[in-house]
């Protein structure tokens, strides 16, 4: 039951809480050991919080899950996992996450706690409102990516990020609706109520507007945002960005990949060394100046 509940927890949905890092790497303080603490304290609060999120999803949705051909296989909807013991997993994580989140800061609580109320309604009821279901898991990134902005002194954070922030959920949320109505085609509004309101071509044309404007934010930001160096060596990372989108659609498009953007994130190669060396370049372009 313990093996259940901890992937009940979706560990693998903890590597959507990097972005509580953004502030800490971007306000080039990755390597203050004070500011470091803090933030990965965060971050370890950010995945309890989450995975009591996912918890209470899964008991919300414990019967359509049943009905779906890769869902029916998570431990509550199978019963490997009993329905009280994961009520009572998701109430203890969120009694030990969110005073710890008040120890750490206030400012921290708060956006902790606004997070998990945001996603009990997504659970209860945004879920099934076509576009507002994007909208809110865009939502829960800027939130991380201000989490990590509330555990630091911010000096050169820019908010040009979290618009970056935005348009990139945006984008991996329709991209994630996209793969679920491919693979479940006609019954697909049995399983998920929401994707009755979406197409593959209306997804289509929303994938290509949100990731067309998320190229051209990044590359304007790496130009004229006032915390990059002024030699414009930050350019040498749009590359990187445009691969990485233009993977991601081939890979849920040419491919067909099926599951959480997360999943398909652990399971192609290209796709993870082009995040790698991004991440490096950045490092070098805010630490080796």
């Amino acid at each position: 039951m313990l093996r259940a509940l901890f992937k009940s927890m979706r560990p693998r949905q903890w590597t959507k809480n990097l972005f509580v890092y953004a502030a800490l790497v971007f306000d080039q303080q990755f390597f203050h050991l004070p500011a470091f603490l803090r933030t990965t304290a965060g971050f370890i609060l950010f995945c309890l919080v989450s995975s009591a999120v996912y918890i209470f999803n899964d008991l919300a949705d414990v019967e359509s899950d049943r009905q779906h051909p890769v869902k029916k296989n998570r431990p509550i909807a199978s019963g490997r996992l009993p329905t009280s013991a994961a009520w009572a997993a998701g109430i203890v994580l969120i009694v030990i996450s969110l005073p710890l989140g008040y120890l750490l800061s206030p400012a921290f609580f708060a956006v902790l706690l606004v997070y998990f109320l945001l996603n009990l309604a997504y659970s209860k009821w945004l879920k099934h409102i076509a576009i507002l279901d994007a909208l809110v898991i865009a939502a829960g990134f800027v939130l991380r990516v201000h989490a990590g902005v509330t555990l630091i002194t911010v000096e050169r954070f820019s908010p040009w990020l979290y618009v970056l922030t935005t348009l990139f959920a945006l984008y991996i949320g329709f991209g994630k609706r996209r793969s679920e109505l491919a693979l479940l085609m006609d019954g697909a509004g049995a399983h998920r109520r929401v994707l009755d309101g979406y197409t593959l071509p209306v997804l289509d044309q929303y994938i290509t507007i949100v990731s067309g404007t998320t190229i051209v934010v990044y590359a304007l930001y790496t130009f004229f945002a006032p915390n990059v160096p002024a030699n414009h060596t930050m350019m040498l990372t749009i590359p990187f960005v445009i691969y990485g989108i233009f993977r991601y659609l081939y890979l849920i498009q040419v491919t067909h990949a099926v599951g959480a953007p997360e999943e398909v994130l652990l399971s192609d190669r290209p796709l993870q060394l082009t995040i790698v060396l991004w991440g490096l370049t950045v490092l070098a372009v805010f630490y080796l100046q």
